[in-house]
């Protein structure tokens, strides 16, 4: 699967890759993070409670940076595994300076993944997969007003991210959007379906 995209950042370049490179700041940015530790330079290892669908469960992973060029491009490579499957993936991010000192990301990269999550469907897991990255975005360019907020008045401005629950409720929310728009009435009826049960399932485990 293919994931590309980019996203526009509230803050110049340096500051947006000090955030991306901040293994705190990144802990936040997807509810459902358990730990995430820097075991070396460039190497992370990390839990993640990840729910597609019905699907649910902890995965353990290993998020490798190389190929790095501050502050404009990097590349990633992660693997997580769990019982819910594996996953599997290389992608390679780029900063672009814009004028009013914001900063462009750039991002493109292919995934593998197996296991009960690949009996999701393609087409669920690139939504799914849109709006994690989305919502992760969201969250990183919270964290980055929040840190730029601190250094302008001098006193610490603290980031909340949203919640599982909350974080559930806006990607039941996208893959909503995306099924009314392509105006086919099954894939309505499987997303009512869909949101239902991600919403219960977060409330549940919170």
């Amino acid at each position: 699967m293919k994931i590309e995209g980019e996203y526009m950042f509230d803050g110049t370049r340096e500051q947006v890759w000090d955030v991306v490179r901040d293994p705190e700041v990144l802990a936040t940015a997807l509810p459902g993070t358990q730990s995430l530790e820097q075991v070396s330079e460039n190497e992370y290892q990390g839990e993640m409670h990840v729910r597609i669908g019905p699907v649910a469960g902890l995965f353990s992973g290993l998020l490798v940076i190389s190929d790095e060029v501050p502050p404009e491009s990097l590349t990633m490579t992660v693997e997580g595994k769990g019982k819910p499957g594996f996953v599997k993936g290389t992608g390679s991010v780029q900063l672009i300076s814009q004028e009013a000192n914001k900063t462009l990301m750039q991002y493109q990269g292919d995934m593998q993944i197996g296991g009960r999550l690949a009996s999701v469907g393609q087409r669920m897991m690139e939504s799914v997969s849109k709006s994690l990255l989305k919502q992760g975005l969201d969250s990183l360019n919270q964290a980055l007003l929040a840190r730029q907020a601190s250094q302008t008045t001098g006193e610490q401005v603290e980031y909340k991210p949203p919640s599982e629950s909350e974080f559930a409720a806006s990607v039941a929310k996208d893959m909503a959007g995306e099924v009314f728009s392509s105006r086919r009435v099954i894939w309505i009826a499987g997303a009512i379906v869909i949101i239902i049960i991600i919403i219960l399932a977060a409330i549940l485990t919170r």
